[in-house]
């Protein structure tokens, strides 16, 4: 047979032209498949813009109260409740809705943006026990100015949340994470120190502050140390917290008695403290006490509680490897078991001592609690608290005074009950 014949049987058979038209639609349909994909890859590398914030990113939770204010349509939302209180005393229960894990479409500034919650069940972070999350933005186009402007209004969404409070931080594994709500910023007016001894500090943090570049121009690390000393209860750290709501400054607390810290986690630690922000080390002599003091046999006792040495803490304070832009303050009630290595100039600049209150800082803190009363009053009162408790510290007097909140008299004629 000739091959013309046969060619014309094949087509006139309707089995064969049935197979054939299906292969052609089936790969009429690959084809458009294929051609769908490349040109969604394609449509998405050049005219769409993505941005992955992971949840150990900071901007992480500024982000996610940003989405709670403009994803208000959202039907899947994860609840976070939190307590307030009031200046009345009064303690409120919040909660805040947040979008929960999945999509949700957001309207910008004229743009449509997909935002993606995504958590993984199957990682934990394990300092905070928490999963791993993550947020992510897709808009349309290739301006990457639509998520700068989302990550400054959640920057300034943020610090609203926290004007007028002081935020403070605590050492979690290798970084910073808030500890508790951020606390109402103290008055500096409401600590009294001795005349003059407040103004000292808050003159010199602020003229340090201030003046970076005179550092710089002479090759002068730009940190600053500063030490506090003296008997318990007479207002170091109330000072220091005061001093941060002053400057608008958020306060780290770091414990050197922790038996995890260790010479490198410490420098670590100092190195990528928030910026702004009072390092606070309460009670180094817990920690670390003089070699003087210590029997020769056992020298290893020096080296403290934990993992940290103390070669490791004068490092991380003026060694080649400190960060500079630091304010670290640390206290202690025995200035005495110090080694004069860690309170040397460039590890501590300042060093105040903050004892027993005077005549001056007596009738200073009658006055505060009793504004109505005459001045005179407090003159006498600090006269007759002088005479029967020669030394008097901040939170004794405090504390007597709040026994007589609204009796000026009674606080004055009952002194012998002063709590030692």
């Amino acid at each position: 047979m000739p091959l013309s014949d046969f060619l014309g049987a094949l087509k006139d058979n309707p089995y064969f032209g049935a197979g054939f038209g299906l292969v052609g639609v089936g790969t009429a349909l690959a084809l458009a498949r294929k051609g769908a994909q490349v040109g969604m890859i394609f449509f998405r590398r050049n005219y769409m813009i993505t941005l992955e914030v992971p949840s150990r990113d900071k901007s992480y939770h500024w982000l996610l109260s940003w989405i709670t204010k403009h994803a208000r349509h959202t039907q899947h939302l994860s609840v976070e409740t939190s307590y307030l209180q009031h200046e009345s005393g009064r303690i409120q229960t919040q909660f805040d809705f947040h979008p929960s894990p999945g999509n949700h479409i957001i309207w910008y500034k004229h743009k449509w943006i997909r935002v993606e919650r995504t958590r993984e069940k199957q990682m934990v972070d394990l300092h905070t026990g928490t999963p791993w999350e993550s947020v992510t933005f897709t808009s349309l186009g290739r301006d990457r100015n639509v998520f700068f402007n989302i990550l400054q209004e959640a920057r300034e969404l943020a610090l609203k949340q926290e004007e007028g409070r002081t935020v403070m931080y605590t050492a979690m594994g290798a970084e910073w994470r808030p500890f508790g709500f951020p606390r109402r910023r103290r008055p500096l007016s409401s600590v009294v120190l001795d005349h003059g001894v407040g103004e000292r500090i808050v003159d010199d943090v602020k003229e340090f502050i201030e003046h970076p570049k005179w550092y710089t121009d002479r090759g002068i690390p730009y940190r600053r140390g500063y030490l506090l000393y003296g008997p318990p209860g007479c207002g170091k750290s109330s000072f220091i917290t005061a001093l941060a709501g002053e400057l608008g400054y958020s306060i780290c607390l770091m414990s050197l008695s922790d038996r995890s810290l260790s010479d490198d986690r410490l420098n670590h630690l100092l190195s990528v403290a928030p910026q702004q922000s009072l390092i606070l080390l309460e009670d180094v002599d817990a920690a670390f006490i003089s070699r003087e003091l210590l029997p020769t046999e056992n020298p290893l006792a020096y080296q403290g509680m934990g993992r940290l040495t103390f070669s490791g803490l004068l490092n991380a304070l003026d060694g080649v490897a400190s960060s500079e832009a630091r304010i670290v303050f640390m206290t202690t009630n025995f200035i005495e078991r110090l080694d004069p290595a860690l309170i040397r100039p460039g590890r501590v600049d300042v060093k105040q001592y903050v004892g027993h209150c005077t005549s001056w800082q007596l009738a200073q803190m009658f006055r505060r609690f009793y504004p109505d009363e005459p001045e005179q009053e407090g003159e006498r009162f600090s006269q007759r608290a002088l005479e029967q408790h020669p030394e008097l510290s901040a939170a004794q007097v405090q504390g007597h005074f709040m026994l007589f909140k609204t009796d000026a008299a009674g606080s004055i004629n009952n002194v012998s009950q002063i709590r030692a």
